[in-house]
């Protein structure tokens, strides 16, 4: 995929709406402030310029304590003019909050809610957020930093097999069985 550099971008997106950041890996990086998240994604998605039409993925990491705490990061691709960008926004706090962009790309929505699920972050204006992969009664955000270890098990390398071998040979048998209809 061909990139583009940053003049481009400043030519599309309102003023002041976003700063470029160097990229090792090559992808063109910019950072938005939360308040203007919005905006900018509205201004990539519709100049005809960029046209970035598909958000590929939604995730976060948590440099705690540093702050700001947050980053979320977001791939965006424009598949008709063949360019790539990932945008950050960094989000402060104990109960951080950015608004959503699941009316800008909806298939942001549910990646919001892995990130709501997971790191604890607040989509606001968000049409559905509640947890997807935890289960409703669990608390807290597991992949904080913060979060305290739950399960302390010693590892386990030399444990027999649960199975007989006579049991293994017929699930075996069956596995092929049922590969074979």
């Amino acid at each position: 995929m061909s990139t583009f550099t940053t003049p481009p971008l400043a030519e599309h997106l309102p003023d002041g709406s976003f700063e470029a950041l160097p990229s090792a890996d090559g992808m063109p990086t910019i950072v938005v402030r939360p308040e203007r998240l919005v905006e900018v994604c509205r201004s990539l998605r519709d100049a005809p310029a960029l046209r970035f039409i598909v958000c590929l993925d939604v995730t976060a990491a948590d440099h705690f304590p540093a702050d700001p705490r947050f980053d979320l990061v977001y791939h965006l691709t424009s598949p008709e003019r063949r360019l790539r960008l990932r945008l950050h926004v960094y989000a402060d706090g104990a109960s951080p909050r950015v608004p959503t962009v699941s009316g800008v790309w909806p298939s942001a929505n549910w990646q919001e809610r892995e990130v709501y699920d997971l790191f604890g972050i607040v989509f606001e204006g968000h049409p559905d957020l509640r947890r997807l992969i935890m289960p409703d009664e669990w608390e807290g955000h597991p992949l904080r930093k913060d979060f305290p270890v739950q399960v302390n098990l010693p590892v386990r390398t030399y444990d027999a097999l649960q199975l007989t071998e006579e049991q293994f040979r017929e699930n075996l048998e069956a596995d092929r069985a049922q590969r074979a209809r």
